[in-house]
């Protein structure tokens, strides 16, 4: 008689389980197949991790958990419940894939039912997003927010490499997931190999015992090609993490019979001995052996189980083959979803005269105070936003009472912390991904994070996160995923002193990338009613804020009300004109208005319109206006090549080409830094007399 059980586990799980370790790697063979066919265009292996991701598979659940697994994790997902025929249409990049329809690479998972966050290819940026959505689980757990979930015992799940580990990302991660005590598991995969560097020359000793210092984490290590031993540490380390015992990383050893991908061949570097002696140590054999020894399987059963499999999977294979192909009128589907908000109607009374006249008006406000009491106004209205980052609360809970309060170099945060709490504005590490990513994973939960860049100089840290997991998550998921992100970041020059790392604009290269929206007030009404308009959005807003404009009069208005709202994408003409369309946005706009008054003593008419959204902008208010002037002349602080002016200025050359009666121009900084010496500042960054210089010589055509 076949026994019911065998260590502990159940004879119909240990069958149920070696079947799928041979469909993964069944799959595997099947896409190397279609690969070499060209009927696929790539292929990564999860073969060697079968065991592993199998009995984790055990410890997890699918849809009550959330998991952020990584490209070897094929045996995991199939565990969880994703189906052969899911992945088999991802290899061959078909419109039915269920992850990104045809977008992503194969093995990059994602399943919105499941909790399997879309995946991307960077190895260990998924860990920050993963703290995040362990961070935000136990604040969606504290309050009852609309259309956020979260269970008392719930885990969050991060997967990588042992190459991956010397990523700083991953570091970083640890760091706030020990300091918050969070529920999340790490598990490291280490196959000794990162592509063709071997483990030994990535780092001075196994991860294991690298992260030891971590106060709070558990740390477990086993034989990642042992099911056993890998189901019972899996119960084991899970069941404390679900407890709110804090963090765990495992860090299990596991084989890599294949290349690392369709695009290596690792006898190349690896000797035959070495991989003789690695197919020796294979899981789905050594469990083969096992349940054969112990009598849960005849090994006539198990040769008709591989056989069976094998079928199937060429039979899958076949079908995946007559699915649909993703139409090419859709490449453009999903990149971003802006909301629906009417153009508002603001009376005059609300704004400041430019200069002089009403500016001590104790009604109206400056841009910075604005955008903090829209961040009061907002918060109170909404639970689920979190302002954070470097130095945005008051001062530590124990001596809040006694200090004025920080909140933010620039005082936009001040008496948030006191209002609401440290749980909803919070200090971050100096580390700007760290505060990126933690805002993406707990976007991905529902929440409406608010992370704070404290300069523009210092927000490259950030980009891997901003760029690679921000950004593109709705497309590369086909709209099932979304980051509804606010990132506010001080930006730009004319401070006097600011020098290279406080003065920087460089605006083009976020625009450049899909998925963003960028925004850019240039007074107080705007930065309010684009701050609201952020907090609506469904993907991440670069909410930016120039310093130079934080505290000018000339930039102030009165305060709007909440139901004021500006559309994504719209401009305003700030001054009518008829006989040149100046273009610009920020600080610059300001000077382009003083230039538009000088040149005014020479009867000449000039209209100034505020892009105010860069990405997307106000295509139709630009060209309305250069029908009737016939002369465009672009403004912008950042440095004049590949600025965004170069993009309005191609555009404008191609769809306003009738109407122009002269060449586009375009008036931006040197192409150099912004120094520190104030002479040296002012001749770097556009001046008043910059621009009207140059619409002088445009008029003279």
């Amino acid at each position: 008689m076949l026994p019911l059980q065998y260590r502990g586990i159940d004879r119909a799980e240990l069958i149920d389980d070696f079947r799928l370790a041979c469909t993964s790697r069944a799959l595997d063979d099947r896409a190397i197949t279609l690969q070499r066919q060209s009927r696929a265009y790539f292929e990564i292996a999860g073969a060697g991790h079968e065991a592993l991701g199998l009995a984790m598979a055990r410890s997890l659940r699918p849809g009550y958990d959330w998991l952020f697994p990584y490209y070897r994790d094929q045996a995991l997902v199939l565990g969880l419940g994703v189906t052969p025929r899911d992945i088999l249409l991802q290899a061959v990049g078909s419109s039915e894939d269920t992850s990104s329809g045809g977008r992503q690479m194969p093995a990059h998972w994602g399943s919105k039912a499941l909790n399997i966050v879309s995946q991307s290819s960077c190895t260990g940026s998924q860990c920050l997003p993963a703290v995040g959505c362990a961070e935000a689980s136990r604040y969606v757990l504290r309050r009852n927010l609309q259309g956020c979930v979260a269970r008392g015992d719930e885990l969050t799940y991060v997967s990588l490499g042992e190459g991956a580990t010397s990523e700083g990302e991953f570091w970083e991660s640890l760091n706030t997931a020990c300091q918050l005590h969070l529920p999340i598991v790490y598990l490291v995969e280490d196959n000794g190999w990162a592509i063709s560097v071997r483990a030994s020359d990535q780092a001075p000793a196994p991860i294991s015992d690298l992260v030891q210092g971590f106060r709070g984490l558990a740390v477990h290590k086993v034989d990642g090609t042992d099911y056993f031993a890998c189901r019972s540490l899996a119960a084991a380390a899970t069941a404390p993490v679900r407890a709110g015992e804090g963090p765990c990383l495992i860090h299990a050893t596991v084989t890599r019979p294949y290349s690392h991908s369709s695009q290596d061949t690792q006898s190349k570097y690896r000797s035959s001995d070495d991989l003789a002696e690695e197919a020796t140590r294979d899981p789905i054999l050594r469990l083969e052996r096992e349940l054969t020894e112990a009598g849960v399987l005849t090994g006539a059963e198990a040769a008709e189980i591989r056989e069976s499999v094998r079928a199937l999977i060429a039979e899958i294979g076949r079908e995946v083959l007559l699915a649909r192909r993703p139409d090419p009128a859709t490449v453009t589907d999903h990149v971003l979803a802006l909301p629906a908000i009417p153009e508002p109607k603001l009376l005059s009374s609300l704004c400041s005269p430019t200069g002089g006249e009403g500016e001590d008006d104790p009604k109206l406000v400056c841009m910075g105070e604005a955008i903090r009491l829209v961040l009061f106004e907002q918060m109170r209205s909404d639970e689920r936003i979190r302002v954070f980052g470097q130095d945005v609360a008051d001062a530590g809970e124990d001596i809040l009472a006694l200090v004025q309060g920080k909140g933010g170099v620039f005082g936009t945060t001040h008496g948030l912390q006191r209002e609401f709490g440290t749980a909803r504005c919070y200090n971050a590490p100096l580390a700007e991904a760290n505060i990126i990513g933690r805002g993406v994973g707990q976007a991905i939960r529902g929440l409406r994070p608010c992370a704070e860049i404290q300069f523009f100089d210092y927000i490259w840290p950030a980009m891997q996160q901003i760029q690679s997991e921000a950004a593109t998550m709705r497309w590369r998921s086909e709209g099932r995923f979304s980051v509804p992100l606010v990132i506010r970041v001080a930006i730009g020059g004319y401070l006097t002193g600011g020098a290279i790392w406080h003065s920087q604009c460089g605006e083009s290269i976020f625009t450049h990338i899909p998925g963003l929206i960028i925004v850019m007030p240039s007074r107080s009404s705007d930065a309010a009613g684009l701050l609201r308009t952020a907090f609506r959005c469904e993907d991440p807003v670069m909410f930016l804020e120039h310093k130079h404009l934080l505290r000018q009069k000339y930039a102030r208005d009165a305060l709007t009300p909440a139901d004021y709202l500006i559309p994504i994408g719209k401009a305003a003409t700030v001054r009518r004109g008829n006989d040149l369309t100046i273009v610009t946005w920020g600080a610059t706009v300001q000077k382009s208005l003083e230039a538009a008054e000088q040149l005014g003593n020479d009867a000449v008419n000039v209209e100034v319109i505020d892009l105010r959204s860069l990405i997307p902008w106000d295509k139709e208010a630009v060209s309305s206006s250069v029908a009737r002037t016939s002369r465009l002349l672009v403004v912008h602080e950042d440095v004049l090549t590949s600025g965004f002016g170069a993009e309005v200025a191609a555009w404008a050359g191609e769809a306003c080409f009738g109407d122009l009666d002269a060449p586009i121009s375009r008036v931006g900084a040197t192409d150099t830094f912004v120094a520190y010496e104030p002479t040296l500042e002012q001749a770097i960054l556009p001046q008043t007399q910059d621009i009207v210089a140059a619409a002088r010589a445009l008029l003279a055509y």
